[in-house]
Formats: structure tokens, sequence, C-alpha cells
């Protein structure tokens, strides 16, 4: 079977627009997709230029296959079992930036660049007071980034059609912003100069954005089969999910240069993407806060065998339409939709989501995820959520009579153990009360401001009711429970 090349997927030679930080899954299958479709379907005619702004790793596959890659987008739309496939053109040059720096910086000068994308993880964005610019590159992404942008004004005389337009998709909030900070503070730290700095804010656009799509990436198990259906090898091919969503806010409106949504890709300009940050945190990251330490405990291992269990479905289908959707502020109908997504993506049979993964620091992700909602529904109706105020009583459960060791909280479900890791806090708050009766334990862990704020041991009845729930999760077991109240 021939490997694919350039041979099999002949693309035109397009200009390059695009300098993207990073080659993993993620962008390849999102940014660089959208990208593929725009090349393809509107008059974009512009290529991207991977780096790798780490020494670790190697480029090799890229080269090896001309960059071209196929993508493969597999799961549920309209309740029905989809696969589609695309083979990716859009990439033209990967460039390592530490071992081919010359080549890497070389880019700043190309006069039709016009975006720099990054996903350089949620550390990437940080500030480095020890970063050099004298570094070939500096070692940070803002150092990179910054210098970057200046090699690029020098080159073009400060030319103001020669900015970029910046688009971090790092899964902070307010990613651009933040990153903006950093690469200000470095220009001045650097005293790379006024004109310089007038630049970045006159020329350069800084947005935050908010993305969506999970990201299998390379198909371990199956990748030979895959490679017969597509009928050529390709060591760099990469699987997701239908579902996309880009939000991309910006003080300046550049959708007439990034025309995505004319394809109908899911990418939303706006000037203000908190409600779509809301949405996202309370519906689907909500959901699964809400319902996993219930399932796990349940006998659960993974989100697909769990929402096949019509109790937990049902779960999650009132928790999201009866207590999180109407604390909203986006159209319900939108609202609804997107609520909707959320289960079809849940139920998609090519995804394995490990229940215990999603329990990772379960206690900081309710509190972000699943509180906003539940003081909001008793604000506007003075009474308590069910479901959420049961989720929280799950959790307790989850963690009740762990013992701590090497750093995580090790639990029993039906006699095997299981691992919890958290915040060192909250390990040591669950290790130190494994003995504690549910009247003590619920009030201690409600009232603790370094887990929830002041805010939530002041809402009347909620330690009330979850002290109530959890003994009856003692006494019965969460299957019975919900069973009682929720079936």
């Amino acid at each position: 079977m021939d490997r694919l090349t350039a041979s099999i997927a002949p693309a035109p030679a397009r200009p390059v627009k695009v300098l993207q930080f990073g080659e993993g899954n993620f962008l390849r299958a999102f940014v660089d997709y959208f990208i593929d479709i725009a090349n393809e379907q509107t008059d974009f005619n512009g290529s991207v230029v991977l780096v790798k702004p780490i020494a670790f790793g190697s480029l090799d596959r890229f080269h090896e296959q001309d960059c071209r890659y196929t993508v493969v987008l597999r799961g549920l739309e309209d309740g029905k079992r989809v696969e589609k496939t695309r083979l990716i053109t859009s990439v033209s040059d990967a460039v390592d930036a530490v071992n081919e720096y010359e080549k890497y910086a070389a880019y700043a000068k190309e006069p039709t660049l016009r975006f720099v994308v990054s996903n350089t993880t949620e550390a990437g964005i940080v500030l480095d007071r020890e970063d050099s610019f004298d570094l070939c590159p500096p070692r940070s992404y803002p150092g990179k980034l910054t210098k970057f942008l200046f090699q690029r004004a020098e080159a073009f005389d400060y030319a103001a059609d020669k900015g970029l337009i910046i688009l971090p998709v790092e899964l902070i909030d307010d990613n651009g912003i933040m990153l903006k900070k950093c690469v200000l503070e470095l220009a001045n730290l650097w005293n790379l100069g006024d004109r310089f700095i007038s630049w970045l804010n006159e020329a350069c656009v800084f947005t935050s954005t908010l993305v969506d799509r999970i990201v299998t990436g390379y198909p371990r198990d199956d990748a030979e089969q895959l490679w017969q259906s597509l009928g050529y090898e390709d060591q760099l091919v990469d699987t997701a999910e239908p579902f996309g969503l880009w939000v991309i806010e910006s003080p300046k409106d550049i959708s007439a240069e990034l025309p995505l949504p004319a394809c109908g890709l899911p990418v939303i300009f706006t000037d203000n993407q908190k409600p779509y940050k809301q949405r996202k945190v309370r519906i689907l990251n909500g959901a699964h806060t809400s319902f996993v330490p219930a399932a796990f405990q349940m006998g659960y291992d993974i989100v697909l065998d769990a929402m096949n269990d019509p109790l937990i479905a049902g779960f999650m289908h009132d928790t999201l339409h009866e207590e999180v959707i109407p604390t909203l502020t986006l159209p319900k109908e939108d609202l609804l939709s997107f609520a909707d997504a959320v289960t079809q993506r849940f139920r998609n049979p090519f995804i394995k989501h490990a229940l215990l993964s999603i329990c990772l620091n379960s206690v900081s992700k309710w509190r972000a995820r699943c509180m906003p909602s539940l003081q909001v529904y008793q604000q506007q109706t003075g009474r308590l959520p069910g479901q959420l105020t049961f989720s929280l009583a799950a959790l307790i459960s989850l963690y009740r009579g762990g013992t701590l060791k090497d750093g995580k909280l090790e639990c029993l479900r039906d006699g095997k153990p299981y691992t919890l890791q958290d915040d060192a806090a909250v390990l040591s708050f669950f290790d130190s009360n494994r003995e504690t009766a549910a009247e003590d334990l619920v009030p201690a862990f409600i009232g603790r401001e370094d887990f929830f704020g002041a805010e939530l041991k002041a809402i009347p009845g909620l330690v009330e009711s979850v002290i109530a729930y959890l003994k009856e999760i003692e006494a019965s077991g969460v299957r019975a429970v919900m069973e009682k109240h929720f079936a």
C-alpha cells in the first residue's frame, strides 16, 4: 500500500497565511480542517505552516507525507452513525522552531502571512520574566511570539497592513487578552520601544477564542483497517467527533478575512464570547460533572455505557432541561439545540471517555460547572434544584472513606480499589474525615471557603438536603436513591 504523499493528494501552491504554533491532533482536526474547507469553498486561498515550538519530538512524518494527512470525523448526527473523511492539503510546511530557527524566523518576513494560531496548553500562556530576546528562539510561547512580531515589524518598517491576527485556542479564560498582556510586558522588559508597542496595539488583533471538539487522534486500534478503506497508508491520520464550535471574540471585525461561516462551518464571530463559554461550561461540562460521580458508583467505567442506562440518561436530561438551561441567558432554542448535541456527543460509539478521567479534580469542577446553576436556580425559584443538589451528595459519596496514599485518594467500589486525584487540601480533608458521620461531614465540606467560597454554605436548606441524600446513599446505594427521586 502506498504512503500518503502529495502525489496522492495534489494541491495548488497557496500563499502562506497562517502560522500555527503546535502540530498536535487538535489543531490539525480543527483549525487546519476548517482552513482546508475554506480553501475549497471560498477565495481564502491560504496555506498553514506548522511550528513545533519545543525541542522534543520530530516532524519527520510530516515531511515524509508532504504535510498531507486525513481527518476522519466519527460519531452521531441526528441520531444516526456517521463517518466523514477529508484529505487535508491546507498545510504546506512544518518547521522546528528550535532546531530550524533560521527557517522558522524567516516566516516573519512572509508578506502574505496574516494569522497566528496557537495551542501550547494552558501552561503556554504565562509570563516568563527570565525569558530572553537573545535566545533563538525565546523559551516561552509569549517570548517566541513577541520576538517573531518584532522581527516582522522591523522587516516591514512597521507597516499597518503587516500586523497579524492572533488566534490562541488554549483553554484558559480570555486567552487572547492574557496573551497580549504577556507580549506587551515582554516588549517593555526587552526595551523593544514605543514604536513596536504602538504597532502591536494598532496593527495587530489579539482575539479571545472558545473551541469545542473532542479529538481522539491517531486510531491505534484500527489504523490499518482505516488505511484499507482509504486506499493508502497515513501515519498522521487524525480522528475526531463531528461536533465542532469556534467562538472568536475580537475587538475588530475580522470575519471578512476569515470566511469560515460562509462555508457552513460552526464558527461564531462576536464581541462577547462569555455567554457561549457559560453555555459550554454549564451544559457540556456541567452535565459530565453532575452525573459522572453517581454513574461510576453504579458500576460504569465509560460515558457511553453510562448513557445507555435510561436512569442516568434521564437524570442528565432533566438536570439540563429543568435546572441548568432556565438559568442561562442565550436564546432558549440555542440552548436546547446545544443540549441535544451534548447528548449525542456522549453517545458517540467511537469515544471511550473514562469516568475516572472526568472525575479528576471533581471538587473544583463542581464549583465551576454546577454551583453557578444551583445558585441561580435557587435565586430564581426559591427552591433547591433536586438533581444538582443530589450531584453534590454523590460527589461526597465518591470521595467518602478514602485513604490518602502517594498523593492520591484510594477508595473502594464493590470491594475493588479506585483512586481519585484532586487538590491536596481536598484529598487531605476526606482522608481526615473517613469516619465522620454525614451530619458533620457535609457542613464541614460545604463550609470550606477554599473549596466553594463563602456562598455555598449560605444557601437555605442545602446542607440539610445534601445530608439527607448522602444518608440515603449510604443506606440504599446510588441507584436506589436515583430510582426513588429521579426515575
